[in-house]
């Protein structure tokens, strides 16, 4: 049976543990807690856990007045804020150099060097770089804000775009896939196990009748183990550092 929700996964991971043949003595709400850091944990070193895509936000005189924009909290990481481009598109003017460039230099690809073009182009986009520079950004995904260092009653106005290239969590929600992806199975199955074996502990050592001793460490070391070969294969699996490191 393919697995679609968050309470389908619970129960396939109760049964990986023994349920219904075994009590697993694990209250529903240390499940739900189990799932949550284990999302958290696939979402932060999964490379399958995250996105990377383009998000754009118009400005608005909040902005401008708090000189932050809001970010959304399923955004892990910020790697480069794009150009601010206005509201009106990014359509070219007849006078513009590039256009210029393509109409007179370019109009026949079958026969023209396109050497000439990449080469002015890659002096523009350094005369770019030199006289503009990049926006300088800081963001802290603890604060799910933005902020971007310039002239906000110059550089920006109300109606402008601000384009940024980000890591996004991945919706369990949106994308049911991920209730099914194995390492996370086996990974909340192993702390549902730890879990199960911090609730016995208390009992090690404890006779039941028909001379069965309860092993709450024995399991508990047990799930350890398994918790962590499981995090050393992802350390394999790792988003990528270049949002690590900013």
């Amino acid at each position: 049976m393919a697995i679609t929700s968050r309470e389908e996964l619970k129960q396939y991971c109760l049964r990986a543990l023994g349920a219904p043949v075994l009590e697993i003595n694990v209250d529903d709400e240390q499940l739900e807690d189990r799932i949550t850091d284990a999302i958290e944990h696939f979402r932060l070193y999964h490379y399958e856990g995250i996105e990377k895509l383009y998000l754009k936000h118009m400005v608005t005189q909040d902005d401008i007045t708090n000189k932050w924009i809001p970010i959304s909290p399923m955004v892990y990481g910020i790697t480069r804020v794009l150009p601010i481009v206005t509201g009106s598109g990014s359509s070219k003017s007849l006078f513009d150099l590039q256009y210029q460039l393509r109409l007179n230099d370019l109009y026949d690809l079958s026969s023209t060097s396109i050497i000439y073009y990449n080469t002015v182009m890659s002096h523009l986009s350094l005369l770019d770089l030199i006289l503009n520079g990049h926006i300088v950004y800081r963001f802290n995904r603890m604060q799910d804000r933005l902020y971007l260092d310039l002239d906000w009653t110059a550089d920006v106005e109300i109606g402008h775009y601000v384009i940024v290239e980000c890591y996004r969590a991945l919706d369990p929600v949106e994308f049911v896939k991920i209730w099914r992806e194995p390492w996370l199975k086996h990974y909340i199955t192993a702390q549902f196990k730890k879990q199960w074996a911090t609730n016995l502990k208390k009992f090690s050592g404890m006779q039941l009748p028909g001379g069965v001793t309860i092993d709450g460490d024995g399991l508990y070391t047990e799930a350890m183990g398994e918790i962590k070969e499981l995090e050393d294969d992802l350390m394999n699996k790792s988003a990528p550092l270049e949002w690590f490191m900013g």
